[in-house]
Formats: structure tokens, C-alpha cells, sequence
């Protein structure tokens, strides 16, 4: 029963809300933004994973290094047949590459080596850029993440950091 509730739950957060969560994330708010801008209560944890999916589907964030060639993306579909018997179809979508410049990130293992020292060197930035590298999770491997103003803020932050590290 638990395991239906929690499905069921996640269900209506995600119908509710994945829209309105993609929408705001594009307009460049935080994790911690969006959840006080939502009208439906969604846990910060659903919010977090719908705001990095969104991310990877659309490119602003890569697993893998980018390149000009298009990405594929797959999905599954589920589909009833005549009598009724459900099945899922795989759908293959080509993604054009953007032509967007990106960086290299190392977030996730940095605040893993050392979470406390990585965010005292990201502490003179705005509160929303501290709360954008704080709310996601980023993973120990290195992401490729499109270079835009608030990038390039944490990226100069953590650079300046280390130089006055190495005096």
C-alpha cells in the first residue's frame, strides 16, 4: 500500500507541477526559488530531480562531452492494443546540437572532497548563485554545463578563490 501511495503521490507532484517547475526553472530561478513559487505544496527533493532532468533534456546541463553531432534522447510510450493489452514502444528523438558554448564542471567532486571549504570560496557570490550550485546534485563525474552569466560568476568566484589559495 505504501509503495501505491508513494506512486500515486509522485504522480499528482509531477502532473501538477513539472510545467510550472520547467517554466521557472528556464527563467533561471533556484530549486529553493521554484518551491516558493509553487501554488501546489511539492517536496524540494521532486522539485530538485524535475529541475535536473529538465536541464539534461534540454542541454543546458550534459553527461558527456558536447559535440556538433545531434544527441539522440529516449523515451518509452506506452501504448494499448486492440484488446486492450498495454505495451511500451521505445521513441528514438534526434536533438539538433545547439552550437552553445559549455563548461566543464567538477562541482560534485569538489563538494564531496570538501563541501564546507568548496562553498566558503563560492561565499562572495549572490545569494541565488550559491543557492543554484547548492540545490542541485551534482554527480561525482564531470558535467558539461552551458556557459552563461551565472556560470561564469561561479566560475570566476572559485578561480579567484584558488589563486589567493596559492599566495
Amino acid at each position: 500500500m505504501k509503495t501505491f501511495q508513494s506512486a500515486l503521490t509522485n504522480f499528482m507532484n509531477d502532473f501538477a507541477s513539472r510545467d510550472a517547475v520547467c517554466h521557472l526553472a528556464d527563467q533561471g530561478l533556484t530549486v529553493t526559488e521554484i518551491c516558493g513559487k509553487l501554488q501546489f505544496p511539492t517536496k524540494k527533493e521532486l522539485v530538485t530531480e524535475m529541475v535536473w532532468k529538465h536541464y539534461l533534456d534540454t542541454g543546458r546541463i550534459r553527461l558527456e562531452e558536447p559535440t556538433d553531432k545531434p544527441r539522440r534522447k529516449v523515451t518509452y510510450v506506452r501504448e494499448q492494443g486492440l484488446y486492450g493489452r498495454s505495451s511500451m514502444r521505445q521513441v528514438v528523438e534526434e536533438i539538433p546540437a545547439t552550437g552553445d558554448a559549455y563548461a566543464e564542471c567538477h562541482f560534485g567532486r569538489e563538494i564531496y572532497k570538501d563541501k564546507d571549504g568548496f562553498f566558503r570560496r563560492l561565499e562572495g557570490l549572490p545569494k541565488e548563485d550559491l543557492e543554484y550550485v547548492r540545490d542541485l546534485p551534482w554527480p561525482l563525474e564531470p558535467v558539461w554545463h552551458v556557459k552563461d552569466e551565472r556560470l561564469e560568476r561561479i566560475l570566476q568566484a572559485l578561480d579567484i578563490k584558488r589563486e589567493k589559495n596559492a599566495e
